[in-house]
């Protein structure tokens, strides 16, 4: 069994109080055990939450690192395993929850020398909430079965166990500044250095879901990221795969051009009372093919 572990927590404009105090728990009851967990703010700004996680530090083991600057999703990861300690390195993003009791002793517990990622839940939420109708509706997708059939494909960032030396050998790509996409250029490139990633079912919980107006402004932006990236993400993305197969330009003509007439029509029941995931699909389509215009 691993015998020391450094958990680190990305955070940004959240509380993960609860979140440490739950590992805090557990690592203290393992036993034999060499732990520190390190929270770091990446940029926050909302002074609520950042009072809020300053008490971590009264908990033995535990660091909270206030950084003035927003880096990005993935330049904070690559922070967060320079100022590790230990030999394996737990990531887990602050607005997770443990739903486990065993939840550390499953990664302390496993065989892989490499990369481990343990999936996530989603908990109970709003059917008006269109973030939650999204995951719950991918949730199916995204049990450790399924995630096995395309191990470098189904890889994200919020729960996973790394060899510290593998992580500093291959950082996150710090040229993702904006929101989405870094933990699939990752798992390409663990691909592309013969890493392995072992996928179990070790989930955390996910269960906080931004209001629908947030959640397509994010989706707009994780777009944008995806365009940019698009020669990196090819055959690792079913957005791009998908848009690859339409030979006929007429086609993306047609779809580019009922975005520009439906789009704030789609936009509005998006962030109504009743989301359409059907809509959200078209949305996002139509939304990247304006984006490859003048590819």
């Amino acid at each position: 069994m691993k015998r020391e572990l450094s958990i680190l927590i990305p955070i940004y404009n959240d509380c993960c109080t609860l979140l440490v105090e739950q590992l805090h728990r557990q690592a203290l009851a393992v036993g034999d055990f060499h732990f520190e967990i390190i929270v770091a703010e990446d940029g926050s700004k909302l002074e609520g939450p950042l009072a809020a996680n300053k008490a971590i530090t009264a908990l033995p083991y535990c660091r909270h690192i206030i950084r003035g600057v927003n880096v990005g999703r993935a330049a904070i990861r690559n922070f967060l395993a320079q100022q590790a300690r230990y030999e394996w390195l737990l990531f887990i993003d602050g607005d997770m929850s443990v739903v486990n009791n065993e939840f550390l002793l499953n990664y302390l517990r496993t065989d892989a020398s490499e990369v481990v990622y343990g999936g996530y839940r989603v908990g109970e939420g709003d059917r008006s909430n269109l973030r939650y109708r999204y995951e719950k509706a991918s949730e199916p997708f995204h049990t450790a079965e399924q995630r096995r059939q395309k191990p470098y494909r189904d890889f994200h960032t919020s729960n996973f166990l790394i060899h510290r030396d593998l992580m500093l050998a291959h950082p996150f790509d710090e040229r993702f500044r904006r929101y989405g996409y870094e933990d699939v250029l990752f798992g390409k490139h663990l691909r592309q250095a013969g890493v392995s990633i072992f996928h179990i079912d070790n989930p955390v919980g996910f269960d906080t879901f931004e209001d629908n107006a947030t959640f397509v402004e994010k989706t707009e932006e994780g777009l944008r990221t995806l365009h940019d990236f698009r020669d990196d993400l090819r055959g690792y993305n079913g957005l791009l795969t998908f848009v690859s197969g339409i030979h006929v330009p007429l086609v993306k003509w047609l779809f580019r051009l009922f975005h520009l007439v439906f789009a704030s029509l789609e936009r509005r029941k998006l962030c109504g009372r009743r989301p359409s995931l059907f809509v959200f699909k078209l949305y996002k389509l139509g939304y990247y093919l304006t984006l490859t215009k003048n590819d």
